[in-house]
């Protein structure tokens, strides 16, 4: 075999050997009572999910302002780098979801986001796709209004997440900057049109801290955010670090990137999110164990 010959045979292998680790993303929906419409969603499945027979740890995965179900697939590049952390085993093999929000994923003046994912999606998928519906295999990120929406469910709701990642989370204490769409998004603007700060405030992560603070469970929360953002992200972002750290100090982590209030700063930080989770999310059992589990602790 001629050196030419021989080395396209071995990038043939390596590319081979790569796509046969890869995941695969789909897209799906369902109908909802609560939004009055289909919920849709994008879902990615590890390597091997159809051949292992075994249930797997959950992410949920939500996009930002006025983005969608796909977001995080065509700009974030989550396939490619949940294949190779899966590969390189940094992360376990984790199921993705990424559901679709037309609200900052709060009860807002639009529609009942929060409501709609905690009561419809989270269920549904659990029960539709093999993955462990307990805390300890479940975590949820978020970048932007995904992030002020992450910041929220685990604060609220610290029994259903082993771990969770904000990057440049929207979460602005005590009202958004006036060049934040929350202004004229939907979902804070009342009947008049006008902004409702009174539904920010009892929506923001604040309302959720003195709660979280006196209960038992503590989510591991990773933070990001670029240096130049222009709506400030990191100052807000530390202000949450600061709300939280003496309470769980080694529980909690912030990264400064270089960058703005953009895609190249989220997928800079996304690794580091998916490796920081995956230290908290336990990995994949066999279906058979897990329905024993069930019919013992129903």
């Amino acid at each position: 075999m001629t050196f030419k010959r021989t080395v396209i045979a071995l990038l043939a292998a390596l590319w081979f050997g790569m796509t046969a680790q890869a995941g695969e993303v789909t897209y799906h929906r369902f109908a909802s009572e609560i939004l009055g419409r289909d919920y849709h969603y994008s879902l990615y499945l590890p390597d091997g999910y159809h051949e292992t027979n075994q249930a797997y740890p959950i992410l949920y995965l939500l996009h930002g302002s006025f983005g969608s179900e796909r977001d995080w697939v065509e700009s974030g590049g989550i396939e490619r780098v949940a294949d190779r952390m899966i590969r390189d085993g940094i992360i376990p093999p984790t199921v993705i979801v990424m559901p679709g929000s037309e609200s900052w994923w709060i009860d807002g003046h639009n529609e009942a986001a929060r409501s709609a994912l905690l009561n419809e999606l989270m269920p549904y998928v659990e029960e539709t796709w093999q993955v462990v519906p307990q805390r300890e295999w479940r975590a949820m990120a978020g970048l932007s209004a995904g992030g002020y929406g992450t910041l929220n469910f685990v604060l609220e709701r610290p029994d259903l997440f082993a771990a969770a990642a904000a990057l440049s989370p929207a979460s602005y204490h005590p009202l958004p900057p006036r060049n934040s769409s929350a202004w004229r998004h939907p979902a804070f603007l009342d009947s008049a049109g006008n902004f409702d700060e009174g539904l920010w405030q009892r929506r923001n992560y604040t309302a959720y801290l003195d709660d979280y603070l006196e209960r038992e469970e503590v989510v591991p929360l990773y933070l990001s955010a670029g240096n130049r953002d222009v709506y400030n992200a990191e100052h807000h972002a530390r202000l949450v670090r600061q709300a939280l750290a003496p309470h769980q100090p080694e529980l909690i982590e912030m990264e400064v990137f270089s960058g703005g209030h953009t895609w190249r700063v989220w997928r800079s930080s996304l690794p580091n999110a998916l490796a920081w989770m995956g230290r908290f999310l336990q990995g994949p059992v066999p279906l058979e164990v897990l329905a024993e589990e069930q019919a013992v602790d129903p």
